[in-house]
């Protein structure tokens, strides 16, 4: 006996919708459904902002971050920037929450992920390569590692330390790692209270 199931565009819009991170088979299909129901105005103008970020959002040759062709890369491009000091992140989304905690000003480096043996990632599939010819082109007394407290973060870490410890009179440091603002002991695992005690300061 065949069953009833939605049209194939509907399924095809699903079967795209999908292959979001996050998104699993019955929330791609209220997705799916919600747009259909909102009628055709509601779906070509989300269908028109993914067309136009498609086609006018690139990645910024030198720190990774997102571009346009026409307004460039608002943190190399921006003004008032520490020159000296160069953070390393893991994403180009992990920039934003150090931006807007307003703690740091300097300039950016996105690795565009880690270093994973299990997922056949090594260094060269990572922007590393890049990196080492902007501290070879000079500028930057001290580099920030702000990766990931996980076993790849902790891998790419240590590469990078190594790395970056050949250049002679650069500093390299890491964020600090411990207990979160309003966080207590009893919610807190072994690693994060070593990190906190070993990370501590005077008062």
């Amino acid at each position: 006996m065949a069953t009833v199931d939605y049209p194939d565009p509907v399924r095809r819009l699903i079967a795209q919708l999908k292959q979001l991170p996050g998104i699993g088979p019955k929330s791609a299909e209220r997705i799916a459904v919600w747009l259909i129901q909102r009628g055709a105005e509601t779906s070509l103008s989300f269908s028109d902002s993914l067309v136009t970020a498609a086609r006018e959002v690139t990645e910024c040759r030198i720190c990774g971050f997102f571009a346009t062709e026409d307004h460039g890369c608002a943190i190399c491009d921006g003004h008032h920037r520490e020159g000296t000091l160069l953070c390393i992140v893991e994403q180009p989304t992990d920039i934003l929450p150090l931006e807007r905690s307003g703690a740091f000003r300097g300039h950016y480096h996105s690795l565009r992920g880690r270093i994973s043996p299990l997922d056949n990632i090594g260094p060269e599939d990572l922007r590393i390569g890049e990196l080492v010819k902007r501290i070879e082109a000079g500028g930057f007394a001290e580099i920030i590692l702000a990766l990931s407290s996980d076993v790849e973060g902790e891998a790419t870490c240590h590469y990078l330390a190594e790395l970056l410890g050949g250049y002679g009179g650069l500093k390299v440091s890491r964020l600090a790692q411990g207990l979160p603002a309003g966080g207590g002991l009893n919610s807190a695992d072994e690693l994060t209270l070593l990190r906190a005690l070993q990370g501590r300061v005077g008062l």
